[in-house]
């Protein structure tokens, strides 16, 4: 028998956990990659952090884009080795695109890269229409109403 770990499938959704982004993340094989590893934080009840390690990359040489609902990290380094020898080169500093499924409602509100770390953060902003309201509750007279032509009990 065959097992199949989905865990690697959940860690790239954020919000929410559709079946359908979880099949669409394993058949392109999105999940898989383990390059630049992440972490991603709930830092509210309503608001998300996802960290990348990019060490040796510029903040012009990363790009961050939201379209339909996928967040896409991309690291494109420039080649300026040409002048270095290397003995061992143990750092990864290739390129790469990393992306994220995120939920309806959820938008990137900042990005900042520091010591190596490209800090997004995300914020899931609910329309008024679908945020959750309080109904007053009204209390009915115990007594019945009284019909022309009869007598209170």
């Amino acid at each position: 028998m065959r097992t199949i770990d989905l865990s690697p499938l959940y860690r790239s959704v954020v919000g929410f956990d559709r079946l359908a982004a979880l099949l669409d993340a394993a058949a392109t094989n999105e999940a898989a990659s383990g390059y630049p590893p992440y972490n991603i934080e709930r830092t509210d009840e309503n608001a998300y952090r996802i960290e990348i390690a990019v060490a040796g990359f510029k903040s012009e040489e990363l790009n961050i884009e939201v379209k339909e609902n996928l967040l896409t990290v991309q690291g494109r380094k420039t080649a300026n080795d040409e002048a270095k020898r290397y003995l061992h080169r143990g750092l990864a500093e290739r390129n790469f695109d990393r992306k994220f499924q995120l939920a309806d409602y959820v938008v990137v509100t900042d990005a900042q890269l520091r010591d190596g770390l490209l800090s997004i953060s995300l914020k899931r902003e609910l329309p008024e229409s679908l945020k959750p309201r309080r109904i007053e509750i009204s209390t009915a007279a115990t007594e019945a109403p009284l019909i022309e032509g009869e007598k209170a009990a």
